[in-house]
């Protein structure tokens, strides 16, 4: 997302895609996406976990629904009305086509559930916050350190 954002910035000249073969609908890996928020909603709940006692425990994040690196670049384009340019280069080695969280544990145990599930809602909040702060976290003031 942050490449893709950055990209339709004008900040990044392109992004890459590492392959166009994969056993994947277009040809391009699939991952499950996850905003900040849903992943900082997480830890939070799993440090009141800890706080009341329950065990440390290891718990897979996401949407539970995977999209791929060519979906990313058009939810992108339409979200930011950008062209967001792309190279295609070869497959790394051992990336796999498909990884898609299951948050299963996380939901039954933590009570977590993400608030941000659609690919647009997740570029539009971050696209926001590129064109709230172009020059990134230089010169981001920490209110309260």
């Amino acid at each position: 997302m942050t490449l893709a954002t950055r990209t339709a910035a004008g900040k990044r000249p392109y992004l890459s895609v590492f392959g166009t073969a994969y056993p994947t609908p277009d040809g391009t890996c699939i991952r499950d996406y996850i905003h900040v928020e849903d992943l900082a909603a997480a830890h939070v709940l799993a440090l009141e976990a800890l706080k009341q006692g329950s065990p440390t425990a290891a718990y897979n994040l996401g949407s539970g629904r995977g999209y791929s690196v060519l979906e990313v670049i058009r939810a992108a384009e339409k979200v930011t009305g950008q062209k967001v340019p792309y190279r295609v280069g070869p497959r790394r080695p051992g990336d796999p086509a498909v990884l898609v969280a299951s948050a299963e544990k996380a939901m039954a145990e933590l009570g977590w559930r993400p608030r941000y599930t659609e690919l647009e809602d997740i570029i539009a909040t971050a696209w926001q916050w590129h064109r709230r702060r172009p020059r990134g976290f230089k010169g981001l003031v920490i209110r309260g350190s």
